[in-house]
């Protein structure tokens, strides 16, 4: 099984100077999760090569198993430095596609014209997409085979306005992403703030915070398994 991995190649908090990106727990738990059970994996991003890291996820509390495990392995520091090109990726040529997440993909991924259609490419083909946190803002500009959104009557979850709230940055973000999901007409749900969440509707699998991530890329996983 190919599976592609998303990332962001934003680095900034909005107009605050303050840096973002990919929340590292969010990438390392599926990536494991997926490499251990087989996966052939390809890393992406719009610019390529090394995407940003949020610095916050990099602190000494937000540390897990995952993360720990990837700073100690060479071969995925190695790919997540060497990411192709977004726009130079086919969804033909993969079983599935994962988006961590992390603040960075609200202002690139989410109205980048590659990543759009890759969807829309994924789920024509009938083709599992998965994404985590802040990354299901990225089916937010997607459209269904009817020209409605993507997500319209679907199941979905992702980064609760209370956590936004949390971590100080709901005037920050372009848009709080549980109000987009519900806007575009998607069936949200959440769990309690902080913990493990994953909504599976068909073919699309949702995670609502970084305590999501590992859970998300096993309904994946699982996903690929059944066919």
């Amino acid at each position: 099984m190919k599976v592609l991995i998303v990332l962001t190649s934003h680095d900034r908090l909005g107009d605050t100077g303050q840096p973002t990106g990919f929340w590292l727990e969010e990438f390392a738990a599926p990536y494991f999760v997926l490499r251990d059970a087989g996966a052939e994996l390809t890393l992406a991003s719009p610019k390529g090569g090394q995407p940003p890291l949020d610095p916050k996820s990099d602190e000494p509390d937000a540390q897990t198993e995952a993360t720990r495990r990837f700073k100690e392995d060479a071969e995925a520091q190695r790919a997540l430095a060497n990411t192709v090109l977004l726009a130079e990726v086919a969804a033909e040529d993969f079983d599935a596609v994962f988006f961590p997440g992390g603040h960075g993909p609200l202002w690139d991924l989410v109205q980048d014209r590659h990543c759009i259609e890759l969807i829309e490419a994924f789920a024509r083909a009938g083709k599992p997409v998965a994404a985590v946190c802040h990354a299901p803002a990225v089916l937010t500009e997607v459209r269904g085979p009817e020209g409605e959104p993507l997500i319209k009557g679907r199941k979905v979850t992702g980064f609760t306005n209370a956590e936004e709230a949390a971590v100080e940055l709901t005037e920050v973000v372009p848009f709080l992403l549980e109000d987009r999901l519900k806007e575009r007409g998607g069936d949200y749900s959440k769990g309690p703030d902080w913990s493990s969440h994953v909504v599976v509707d068909g073919k699309l699998v949702t995670g609502q915070n970084p305590a999501s991530s590992e859970a998300a890329a096993e309904a994946l996983l699982e996903m690929l398994r059944v066919g």
